[in-house]
């Protein structure tokens, strides 16, 4: 598996697979030939049936703003890629294809993006328990086993989702006029009544800082931003945990969000959003159960039954906007990963658990294999169809 520095990307939202995936694109291949006079860049896929919601054109078109640029969005390959082309004059230095494969994460043809390295040994949760009893070691062990240097960027990581959570929440006013969708962060903390309304609350500001273009961290992607986000903040802020223990939970959760992007997928593209809102609800499953004490097998439970109960949800953004469901899918599940530390811990009492955290990763590729391509954030189906300019 790779670093789970990759779980926690930061950049501009309001998606990591069409923004910081293209943005990180573009600065490669200025990176390799320096600024050139003229870019064509072709967008195919997802990339391109809801590049305009996700301002794909715009973070390319900035990231060379000094240059000529066309951007083409092709319709009709499902491929989920871009196609850069650099021209110094008129003679074509090079052509890349590009890959996004979710979380901000990229695969280039022609060049190492970096993404392709492997840090950790092991690709499966199972292989991890062996290595840990083997060698006596903790779970928390083993990950800085491989990454010694790891807590210091989830600091900075850390920092970015308590940053974007207070502005989120010290905001108001229109994010998108299409939707006519105002923030609403700020007035649903005013009126919380209990932990859970905070914590819709503290998601709900992570979401709209994302939807509004502004830097966020990925947990793992920036469609589920602010599923971690908010635990953070709520047991930093409200809690006053540690930052320290916090910093440590974010490995874990981070782990678990590793073997799925490695065995499965954390991209909506490619998966639809069990890729990206399950994941993040594992992840802070798992966190939870740590925080909380809790031994490997709890920590595990409390993962596989975060992701087990979104298998086969649907990436269906409508009008290919991060807005809706996907801020107030961020609230649900959230909620839903406190759900899953009680039922795993109250289960362990009394039985031992039948389904592993693997074989759910396993069943999450089968099902992503299975969700039609309308139903993959294409807004070409599902609850994109349903919406008719505020009339359902």
């Amino acid at each position: 598996m790779q670093s789970i520095k990759d779980i926690y990307r930061i950049g501009n939202g309001p998606s990591s697979s069409h923004t910081i995936a293209p943005k990180r694109a573009m600065e490669f291949f200025v990176k390799k030939y320096g600024l050139l006079d003229y870019y064509e860049v072709t967008l195919f896929g997802s990339l391109a049936l809801t590049g305009k919601g996700h301002h794909t054109d715009e973070i390319i078109a900035n990231t060379v703003k000094d240059a000529k640029i066309d951007i083409i969005f092709n319709y009709e390959s499902l491929d989920n890629k871009l196609i850069i082309k650099g021209y110094k004059k008129d003679e074509l230095v090079d052509e890349w294809e590009v890959f996004s494969l979710g979380g901000g994460s990229i695969r280039i043809d022609k060049y190492e993006s970096g993404d392709e390295i492997e840090i950790y040994p092991h690709d499966k949760f199972n292989e991890i328990k062996d290595y840990i009893k083997e060698n006596n070691i903790s779970l928390l062990d083993y990950i800085y086993t491989f990454e010694k240097d790891l807590k210091t960027y989830l600091d900075e990581a850390f920092n970015v989702m308590i940053e974007e959570i207070d502005r989120g929440l010290d905001s108001e006013g229109l994010i998108n006029k299409e939707l006519n969708y105002y923030r609403v962060s700020n007035k649903l903390l005013k009126n919380a009544e209990d932990e859970g309304s905070r914590l819709i609350a503290y998601a709900y500001a992570a979401g709209e800082e994302n939807a509004s273009g502004h830097i966020v961290c990925t947990a793992p992607t920036l469609g589920s931003c602010g599923i971690v986000a908010s635990l953070m903040y709520y047991l930093y802020k409200d809690l006053e945990y540690s930052k320290d223990l916090l910093l440590d939970a974010l490995a874990i959760g981070g782990l678990f969000g590793n073997i799925i992007k490695k065995n499965a997928s954390i991209s909506g593209a490619l998966g639809g959003c069990q890729a990206e809102v399950g994941t993040a609800c594992a992840m802070a499953s798992s966190m939870i159960a740590f925080i909380n004490d809790g031994d490997i097998d709890l920590i595990e439970y409390s993962a596989e039954v975060g992701i087990e109960h979104h298998l086969g949800l649907t990436c269906d953004p409508v009008l290919g906007y991060v807005i809706i469901p996907c801020i107030e899918r961020n609230a649900a599940a959230i909620l839903r990963s406190f759900d899953a530390y009680k039922i795993a811990r109250n289960l362990l009492k009394v039985k031992k658990n039948i389904i592993d955290f693997d074989t759910v990763v396993t069943s999450m590729q089968d099902t992503a294999n299975k969700i039609p391509n309308e139903l993959k954030e294409t807004s070409l189906g599902g609850l994109a169809i349903g919406y008719n300019h505020g009339k359902c």
